[in-house]
């Protein structure tokens, strides 16, 4: 199999869930629960019986804090038999000043697909302008689309239809929630949006969804948020170099999702948590190691996710 960048066509990019789109979406969701089941039982090291990108390499550009995007990426292309080469931003060239646009020609060169982890979402898309391989969002301030397509892989795990699914979303509008609302709009469910005032979500997204039939109900009561949910989903409040710490945490305690809040939810529902979370804050203890939380589940998820995002990328799904 070539890529992208061999064939001479323009590289599928994955900026956002849209650039896939509705169809592609639900074709990654079969792929990833098709290649987990067929793993059962096996070392993680272990590459899929047909090694799809074998040969190909995916350079990891870190310029925040990562674990789980570190690690499941890495996995990910092990997994479908390519490797990865991490690139720290602060030991390379970017962090001597050599430009987005020379770094993605550069890297074009030398490896089949870049994915970023970083700050501003107009570098990302600098970068994706300039390469000529695909280049994949590992997590910017506007949007974390590989984390919602692992948040689907495990709702659905869960034995819950996306169509139609009722989410509840307690927190500020930030990055994740951004995606949440893309995917409910490509996929036919709705989102009910908790929050202090202030912070509510970008309304580019609110209207997206919307637009595509989704019905996002935005509250300042976490109850009204959460009462009857599939599903409930938070993220720690105060993201890494965030200002103004003591005023967003007086805002947010209303909207911590505890026991009694918890219990408004449907019987089955489930607790999700992108992770690092922050137990005491946004989530209590008693919800955070409750069965109702999938969050570990959730974790693992970023590998057998992300493996259909890279099989995307390089026009295999």
């Amino acid at each position: 199999m070539e890529t992208c960048g061999g064939t001479g066509s323009a590289p599928r990019h994955f900026l956002d869930l849209r650039d896939a789109g509705s169809e592609a979406l639900r074709a990654m969701l079969a792929d990833a629960h098709t290649r987990k089941a067929g793993r059962a039982g096996w070392p993680k090291g272990k590459a899929d019986a047909d090694a799809p990108l074998a040969g190909h390499v995916l350079a990891m550009i870190f310029e925040k804090n990562s674990t789980r995007t570190r690690v499941s990426f890495d996995m990910a292309m092990r997994q479908l038999g390519g490797s990865a080469l991490v690139m720290d931003a602060g030991s390379t060239q970017l962090g001597r000043g050599e430009s987005l646009a020379d770094t993605a020609r550069v890297l074009s060169r030398m490896v089949d697909a870049i994915m970023i982890r970083t700050d501003d979402h107009g570098k990302i898309e600098e970068l994706a302008r300039h390469a000529s391989v695909p280049v994949i969002n590992g997590l910017t301030d506007r949007s974390h689309p590989c984390q919602i397509v692992a948040d689907l892989l495990t709702i659905e795990e869960g034995g819950k239809p996306l169509k139609g699914l009722e989410l509840a979303w307690l927190g500020d509008g930030n990055n994740v929630l951004n995606s949440i609302l893309e995917a409910a709009g490509l996929l036919g469910f709705n989102v009910r949006v908790g929050t202090a005032r202030g912070y509510e979500p970008a309304a580019a997204f609110v209207d997206q969804a919307r637009a595509a039939g989704s019905t996002v109900t935005l509250t300042h009561d976490a109850a009204t948020a959460v009462r009857d949910a599939d599903v409930v989903v938070t993220d720690t409040w105060i993201s890494m170099g965030q200002d103004h710490a003591a005023e967003k945490m007086a805002a947010m305690m209303p909207y911590q999702v505890n026991a009694d809040l918890m219990s408004l939810a449907r019987p089955d529902a489930r607790f999700l948590h992108c992770l690092p979370a922050h137990v005491g804050e946004e989530v209590s203890e008693e919800v955070f190691e409750s069965p109702a939380s999938v969050v570990f589940d959730e974790a693992e998820n970023r590998i057998h996710a992300q493996k259909s995002v890279l099989l995307w990328s390089f026009g295999a799904i």
